[in-house]
């Protein structure tokens, strides 16, 4: 059993920066992959973000590319999400959750942190 944990949203202006963070607690994770999700209302939730826990290997979506950078810390058990130049698009509830590497369904989910973006 894992527990994720998030914080670190809240209401920012249009070009701002957040960090989301991502506290892990629970069973070892190296050997799963962490991602940020995120849903804004009416729409689908989205993947966002991943990083592997021991390589640190790192994906990101178009949208976000170049403005967000995932990261983790193993003395802490928590992965990071570095917000920058945020857009009001980029305003919804962001989760974090994760996965065994050989596996395509995430087992685990945090219960969100809210982002809002104002222009």
């Amino acid at each position: 059993q894992v527990e994720l944990a998030e914080s670190g949203g809240g209401l920012v202006q249009a070009g701002g920066s957040l960090r989301l963070s991502c506290a892990a607690s629970g069973r070892t994770i190296s050997d799963y992959l962490i991602s940020w999700f995120r849903q804004a209302p009416g729409k689908e939730r989205d993947l966002e973000a991943s990083i592997t826990w021991s390589g640190g290997g790192t994906s990101y979506a178009d949208s976000v590319k170049g403005r967000f950078a995932i990261s983790r810390d193993h003395v802490k058990n928590t992965v990071y999400l570095q917000m920058n130049s945020l857009k009001p698009e980029d305003t919804a509830r962001y989760y974090c959750a994760i996965r065994p590497y050989r596996s395509t369904e995430y087992q685990y989910w945090g219960q969100g942190t809210q982002v809002t973006v104002s222009s």
